[in-house]
């Protein structure tokens, strides 16, 4: 029984002895880990100062000096624990670096999918804060880019978080990428109606308009022969290209155009409408193209008159009375 005790008390001693040895080189390893904590302030400091230079780049400094940061305090652990456990080597540490990053590749693969195209995002930026994006169903202006995410807020005072891999790997629309953006609308005109003098006074409207841009010009352009109408677009520039102000610079183009075209000059503006043609197929015409306004071909000297849906009802009306008429006169004979 002494003899286990005595054993006991001898390891205990011994870690005792150890820990004691060890004292200098876990002070030695705080010095140095404090010394790269420090270093690494400084680093992270740096980087964000030199970032800071680039317009809108406040989340990239952000973003980099924290990467540096953690790099530098990593370096610093490195080399204090190899200061504590001298038996502990660099490849050895590094080896099991490796192990742990596939392990936790893995894992959390979505998560580094978005963190690095977050970082790729900043240092690229297709788009910066405050500009007004359009990414599939969403369109709003970028509040915030994190490495995770990017937030915009909608036009209707939502938020959405949307994972940079898909703002990365997809297309992305920046409506406030220049300064200038073109705006268009289609007006549709009688076909009776001189498209020269619609284009000379849309053009008008337009120019009244302040918010267009004289340079570059606005133009109209005749697009479409439509069912009912003869579409003309109009077509300006605004500055800046922001969702508020093409809001205002349609109303009033829009506005102009129609007081223009319809109450100043009376230029047609008509609601869709629809042209029916009916057969003229009696018994004397059916099967007779020749005879039929519908379909009669261009050049022909005796084109059949169109006629009234009155006037077909009582045509048609005739016939059946004297084919009636007809039928009893055989019977009586």
């Amino acid at each position: 029984m002494n003899a286990e005790i005595s054993l006991a008390w001898d390891k205990v001693q011994g870690m005792i002895n150890g820990f004691f040895a060890l004292i200098p080189s876990i002070v030695l390893a705080l010095i140095v880990f404090t010394i790269f904590l420090f270093v690494a302030r400084g680093i992270k400091k740096l980087v964000k100062r030199v970032t800071s230079n680039r317009r809108h780049a406040r989340n990239l400094g952000l973003v980099l000096g924290r990467l540096a940061q953690g790099a530098t305090v990593l370096i610093g652990l490195f080399i204090a624990l190899s200061i504590v456990i001298p038996s502990l080597k660099a490849g050895d540490l590094v080896q099991l670096l490796g192990i742990s990053g596939v392990a936790i590749g893995f894992a959390f693969r979505d998560i580094l999918q978005n963190f690095l195209s977050g970082i790729l995002i900043l240092l690229t930026e297709p788009f910066q804060i405050n500009d007004q994006i359009v990414f599939k169903n969403f369109e709003g202006t970028v509040e915030n880019i994190e490495t995770r995410a990017t937030t915009i807020k909608t036009y209707d005072g939502r938020r959405i978080v949307i994972p940079n891999s898909e703002l990365f790997t997809n297309s992305v629309t920046v409506n406030t990428a220049f300064d200038n953006r073109r705006i268009e609308y289609d007006v549709g005109i009688g076909y009776g109606d001189d498209i020269d003098q619609a284009k000379q006074l849309m053009l008008e409207a337009i120019h009244s308009v302040d918010e267009v841009l004289k340079d570059p010009a606005p133009d109209v352009l005749v697009m479409e022969l439509a069912e009912s109408t003869v579409n003309i677009r109009a077509r300006w520039w605004i500055k800046p290209p922001r969702r508020a102000d093409d809001l205002t610079s349609r109303d009033k183009v829009i506005c102009a155009i129609k007081q223009k075209l319809y109450v100043e000059n009376g230029i047609d503006l008509p609601y869709p409408t629809q042209q029916i043609l009916f057969h003229d197929q009696t018994e004397e015409t059916d099967g007779d193209r020749s005879r039929q306004r519908e379909g009669w071909p261009a050049g022909k000297s005796e084109v059949p008159k169109p006629r009234s849906i009155g006037g077909s009802l009582r045509r048609l009306a005739e016939i059946r009375a004297q084919r009636n008429g007809s039928e009893g006169d055989g019977n009586v004979s």
